[in-house]
């Protein structure tokens, strides 16, 4: 992918999340700089408004190489992402709503219906209260998620990591819905959550082969967030 086409995926990743109210004042998504321990991210502003001619490029170590503006506080997030994980080129951070409300009710993500099959490796919690804003906290980040595609940061939000930017832009939104349908269930059977028809991991491995996030991502999911993103307003 050049560099062009890049940017622009960095900043409507950004638009994307604050669109589909994944985010609104805050959040920001980033995307590492083919073969370096660099990213482009957006500057400290709404990720409605990033722009991808106003991105910064940041190393894992926190040193800021070029562009104009301050970083997010949270930059942390992605650079110690990146640092851990190399397969890692994409990493999302948001404020979905349903998913904070799990972390907040203790309730751990369910699979309950396909586009959830992408975490059928479940999904960890990171459980301290407060903002990312140092490497230290960044690591405790990266070491929580581990592996995974994504971790939930209580009475927080989520972050997402896959291999582009792309995928993860998807991954973040698909937690999102599957969040928000497992609350909605929650509340339908009254608070048991025993009476919720989870998908076993064999059910949620064969939806998430079908219709995860880097499957998604190369045509429909993608194509589709980002037309919506182009030509919703912003806080529409």
């Amino acid at each position: 992918m050049d560099e062009k086409t890049l940017r622009r995926d960095v900043a409507l990743a950004n638009r994307i999340i604050e669109r589909f109210g994944l985010s609104n004042a805050f959040g920001h998504a980033s995307a590492r700089i083919p073969g370096t321990n660099r990213f482009y991210i957006s500057t400290r502003r709404s990720p409605g408004l990033a722009d991808e001619n106003k991105l910064l490029v940041i190393d894992t170590d926190g040193k800021i190489y070029s562009g104009d503006g301050t970083p997010n506080s949270e930059f942390w997030i992605h650079a110690r992402i990146y640092a851990a994980r190399p397969e890692v080129n994409g990493v999302v951070h948001a404020h979905p709503l349903a998913c904070i409300a799990l972390t907040q009710i203790g309730e751990p993500h369910r699979v309950v219906h396909n586009q959830g099959g992408a975490f059928a490796g479940g999904v960890p919690e990171y459980e301290r209260i407060g903002l990312i804003r140092s490497r230290e906290l960044g690591d405790l980040v990266a070491q929580r998620l581990g592996k995974g595609v994504a971790v939930m940061m209580r009475g927080h939000g989520i972050t997402t990591a896959l291999a582009d930017v792309r995928a993860a832009t998807v991954a973040a939104c698909f937690l999102e819905e599957s969040a928000d349908l497992q609350m909605r269930m929650l509340a339908a059977a009254g608070g048991d959550a025993k009476r919720i028809r989870a998908f076993t991991r064999e059910e949620a491995e064969l939806t998430g082969g079908q219709t995860g996030p880097s499957v998604a991502a190369a045509g429909r999911a993608w194509e589709y967030y980002s037309a919506v993103a182009e030509q919703r307003p912003l806080g529409g």
